[in-house]
Formats: structure tokens, C-alpha cells, sequence
């Protein structure tokens, strides 16, 4: 059974007993796609309503990009699983075989794909909630702002998960070049995450 297909009981017993996979990296896949459905049910609630004939059109596109970046974000708690069992089989090749720092530094590189794609979508969906908070519906606009902040917390988790791979890589260049792109994402997004929960928790103040 993959991952994304277990019970929520299921999933979080396993996130908390000794197996290696889910951790960290599935986890904020995880999150990141309840964050991105938040908006997109924020689209739903709002789409169809006189009041909103205005942004209709704005809002059902922010609905399908929200639910496809969902999708694409749950998708990414099995391939985060996937990618992590060749990089333990890596690490218990003995430290003298002549192969093993090749074939590390190929499984870290794979290790970091799926954090790193987890980092971008939460990015995008955090600007999709952007839009959701200030043409959504009053009555589901709080949701814009968990969904924020859901993404945000998603985003920090995918990169440290990067990170822990990145910082283990031979190649420095490559490394750093990652590295370069997840903190400037990082630095972006979450002032953007930020300010869209802080508008509309000041709403209700």
C-alpha cells in the first residue's frame, strides 16, 4: 500500500515508531497538500456566489492550480519514501569498498529531489493563497490563512530535508547551488505566508 493511501491513524502511527520512512520529508508533503486543499476549498465555497462574480473567473483558476498542486504534493510522500531507500542501502556499503562515494553522492542527489520539489510547490501554493484571502469568500477566508500557514510550516520542513542531504555531497558546487535556491525561497515565501495570515487573523481582532 502506498503511503498516501493509508488512514490517518495509520499514517501518523507509522510517522512515530521506528521505520524510517514516513519522516520528516513525507511528513511536509504531507502538510503542503492539506495546506494547498485549504485553498482550494476556500476557491469552492466562493465560486458560484453572486457576491463573487467579479473573481470568478480568477477563483476557479486559483481552485484548479490549488488542487493540482495538492495532488502533486501528496504524490510526493511516496516519492520521498522511494527516494530515501537507496541512499540507506548507500550508507551501509562498507567504508573501504572503492564504489561507495560514487554511489553516495548519486543517492544524496536523489534524497534531495523530492524535499526540494515539496519547497517549490509550497511556494506556489503559498501565492495561490494570496489570492484566496483577498477575493475569497468572508466565510472561508480563515482557511486561506491556515492554508498559509500549513505551507509555510510544510516549506521549512521540505528544506530541511534538503538540507541534511546537500550538506553530506561531495560536490560543493552542486551542493551550494541548491542550497542557493531553497534560501532564496525560503526568505521570499515566508513574508509572503506571513503576511497573508497576518492580514486576515487581524480581521478578526
Amino acid at each position: 500500500m502506498e503511503m498516501r493511501d493509508m488512514s490517518l491513524a495509520d499514517f501518523a502511527g507509522a510517522l512515530g515508531s521506528k521505520a524510517a520512512v514516513p519522516g520528516g520529508g513525507g511528513a511536509s508533503a504531507l502538510v503542503g497538500a492539506l495546506g494547498a486543499a485549504l485553498g482550494a476549498m476556500v476557491g469552492e465555497l466562493t465560486v458560484g456566489k453572486p457576491k463573487y462574480a467579479a473573481v470568478e473567473e480568477q477563483m476557479r483558476d486559483l481552485t484548479d492550480r490549488a488542487k493540482d498542486l495538492s495532488a502533486a504534493l501528496l504524490a510526493l510522500v511516496d516519492e520521498d519514501a522511494e527516494a530515501f531507500k537507496p541512499l540507506s542501502r548507500a550508507y551501509g556499503i562498507p567504508k573501504d569498498d572503492p564504489g561507495r562515494a560514487d554511489e553516495l553522492e548519486r543517492c544524496l542527489r536523489v534524497a534531495a529531489e523530492p524535499p526540494l520539489k515539496m519547497v517549490r510547490l509550497c511556494c506556489q501554493a503559498i501565492g495561490l493563497m494570496e489570492g484566496f484571502a483577498a477575493m475569497g469568500s468572508v466565510l472561508a477566508v480563515s482557511d486561506a490563512a491556515t492554508g498559509a500557514a500549513l505551507c509555510r510550516g510544510a516549506m521549512y520542513g521540505a528544506a530541511v530535508n534538503v538540507k541534511v542531504n546537500t550538506n553530506a555531497m561531495a560536490d560543493r558546487a552542486y551542493a551550494g547551488a541548491i542550497d542557493s535556491e531553497v534560501d532564496r525561497l525560503l526568505d521570499e515565501y515566508h513574508v509572503r505566508a506571513d503576511r497573508v495570515y497576518e492580514d486576515v487573523y487581524g480581521r478578526y481582532c
